[in-house]
């Protein structure tokens, strides 16, 4: 095994995401230590990024919630003056990975308090599982929406209570699951000022756990959202998008949803065949954009 650039060389971009170039043992370590889950392996390395935390502050805590006590992961810029701005990264099914602490750290080399929070940990360990369908049906099945949404409530206020983040700049993005958890938010709590949903699932049936989808929101989101999908998406169809799309115009929504017409499901997911890293390098551009256009 020869060891992988985790730079790219798009300057650009590079400039966006500081990374560290490991030494064999070092990779095969962090690969061993990033908690990826069974269903995904193996793991991507050639296009695996990795974001050093120098200059950052980063760690793993719990916050309170009604008597649980849920891990979070965060990263934010070591020497930041004032209050900060506060991005909450939700998981895709497969849990706070390597990939999703990874985002957090791209963020806070930007300058936001990034946090993500480990939105299974009552129903269980998605590392565990060894197939997508056994997740579906083991954990993200027993998750309420309503107790995620109390536990990105709580977070938000960690942030501001723990870390000095600021309570009138808070922003969410979310990655498959995640993503329609980024709609849903939106929705939720006038508190948030932004939002970026990659590819999250858009309609759906409901149940008691889940009693809304991110179209039946669609006008009443209180902050807008970017939306960046596939247009190979297999399991999110692109009807449906347009059919977001469209109930977003009709509620003039400054909300919009990009697509990229050749990318499929988890174009952004780097640990995985299905990273395209020309449409991920684009939308990770857009959601700054976005962030500072609506954070400042």
């Amino acid at each position: 095994m020869t060891t992988p650039d985790t730079r790219h060389d798009n300057p650009q971009f590079d400039s966006l995401l500081p990374a560290a170039r490991l030494d064999r043992r070092g990779f095969v370590t962090t690969l061993a230590a990033a908690g990826f889950a069974l269903a995904v392996q193996p793991v991507h390395a050639s296009t695996l990024i990795t974001t050093d935390d120098s200059k950052l502050t980063t760690g793993d805590e719990t916050i309170d919630v009604n008597g649980d006590r849920p891990p979070i992961y965060f990263a934010r810029p070591a020497e930041a003056t004032g209050r900060l701005p506060i991005v909450l990264v939700v998981q895709e099914i497969f849990g706070v990975h390597e990939h999703i602490r990874d985002v957090c750290r791209r963020l806070a080399h930007q300058g936001y308090l990034a946090i993500a929070p480990e939105l299974f940990f009552r129903q269980g360990d998605p590392s565990k599982l060894e197939s997508v369908a056994e997740i579906l049906q083991e954990i993200v099945a027993k998750v309420p929406d309503a107790q995620v949404m109390a536990d990105l409530d709580a977070c938000a206020d960690w942030a501001v209570a723990a870390q000095g983040g600021d309570p009138e700049k808070l922003a969410i993005t979310g990655f498959c699951w995640g993503g329609r958890i980024t709609w849903l938010y939106a929705a939720h709590t006038a508190r948030v000022r932004a939002g970026i949903a990659w590819y999250g699932r858009l309609v759906g049936t409901p149940s008691s756990n889940t009693p809304l989808q991110p179209m039946d929101v669609a006008d009443r989101l209180n902050a807008p959202v970017l939306g960046l999908y596939g247009g190979q998406d297999q399991g999110i169809p692109l009807e449906g998008v347009q059919m977001m799309q469209e109930a977003l115009r009709k509620a003039g929504s400054p909300s919009t949803i990009h697509i990229y017409p050749d990318a499929p499901h988890a174009f952004h997911a780097d640990y995985r065949p299905s990273y395209r890293r020309e449409e991920a390098e684009d939308g990770w551009k857009r959601l700054l954009e976005w962030l500072s256009s609506h954070l400042g």
